[in-house]
């Protein structure tokens, strides 16, 4: 089997409005959305002084059919909770958002950067204008792992579309994310804690699942993941450094389409990107339909690299960064972050 998919660049769709203090050090890595209406919308990071970040509205401007810009209508999520901020920093972060039609909400996986780093979190909306906190993620003990997934930072969070099989053989929502085992961040010297059976310290792709019957009692249960595998972890020379996945799984008639992230380069210990000195590609996992943790095929070359002028100079350089993916008049179109500055758009095409 190979993977039938490039990406194909539209331009750029999104930059720091001049003045506004809450964009002065970038927009970037947006979730999208359909309103009950039909109106494509975009829910961008803006980045504020001090690295602050909030989620804000725009409506996608379209010429033609095709994503050409945005109009502004505000902010929906912002760190207002305690555990949204701490004492040096504060962020909601990297939404990703899903319609899950079963459950008649938009479903925003974000990382929120509050006193002991990086921590999924957990939103939900019918219209995206008003978001209701579900909280922080929790990560159901598994002897079989030999550890707490809570005690570790966790990013790159996103829902499937529709329920699916779950290890059990129960219908389950399921949620990619990526658990990083370095803890010197928080402690000198703490150091790597890996979980058993794993030996590849590099952050990879895992997959998490909440019964269905669960979420039907009460939509809170979102947030309590249980039956935690690995999905996939870097195999190829450009996701040497890690991989993460990124829009919400595609349906595609040979299985789920995972477009995610790889990285090479230098990457000093901790959170702050500016340090790095790292490449952000874009490639494609496709998954099983019937084992969403097995891959069965994989892009062995990026499908997107940085190239153009905004991917390679910005807050943080040579970044692509895809986060989101909406069908538009038949025509799928992939939105991502351009070295953490600004917003582009990619075609989805099939290329057989």
């Amino acid at each position: 089997m190979t993977i039938s998919y490039t990406l194909n660049r539209v331009g750029v769709l999104m930059t720091p409005e001049p003045g506004n203090d809450l964009e002065v050090e970038g927009v970037l890595n947006p979730a999208t959305g359909h309103t009950p209406d039909g109106t494509l919308y975009l829910l961008p990071r803006l980045v504020a002084s001090g690295n602050v970040s909030r989620v804000g509205l725009a409506k996608v401007e379209l010429k033609d059919g095709v994503p050409t810009g945005v109009s502004r209508e505000g902010i929906v999520l912002a760190p207002d909770e305690g555990w949204e901020r701490g004492l040096n920093n504060a962020g909601v972060e990297d939404p990703r958002v899903t319609w899950i039609p079963s459950l008649g909400r938009h479903v925003m996986t974000y990382v929120a950067y509050g006193p002991l780093g990086p921590r999924p979190a957990l939103a939900v909306s019918s219209d995206l204008r008003n978001w209701e906190r579900l909280g922080p993620l929790h990560f159901e003990y598994q002897p079989s792992l030999d550890t707490d997934l809570n005690l570790f930072p966790n990013k790159d969070t996103v829902f499937f579309p529709e329920p699916v099989p779950g290890p059990d053989g129960e219908p389950s929502y399921a949620m990619l994310h990526r658990p990083m085992w370095d803890l010197g961040w928080f402690r000198d010297g703490e150091g790597v804690h890996l979980p058993a059976g794993i030996t590849d310290a590099r952050p990879g792709i895992w997959v998490s699942f909440v019964p269905v019957s669960m979420v039907e009692d009460d939509v809170r249960n979102l947030v309590h993941l249980r039956n935690h595998r690995l999905v996939a972890m870097s195999e190829h020379p450009f996701e040497e450094r890690k991989i993460g996945a990124g829009p919400a799984p595609l349906r595609v008639p040979e299985g789920w389409l995972v477009i995610h992230h790889g990285v090479t380069g230098e990457q000093p210990q901790g959170f702050d990107p500016t340090t790095q000195k790292a490449v952000y590609a874009a490639g494609a996992l496709l998954l099983d339909a019937s084992d969403v943790t097995k891959v069965l095929d994989r892009t062995a070359e990026p499908i997107l690299v940085p190239e153009t002028d905004e991917e390679r100079t910005g807050t943080v350089s040579n970044v692509v960064f895809p986060t989101a993916i909406e069908q538009v008049g038949g025509v799928h179109y992939v939105f991502y972050g351009m070295a953490d500055s600004k917003i582009g758009v990619a075609r989805l095409d099939r290329s057989s």
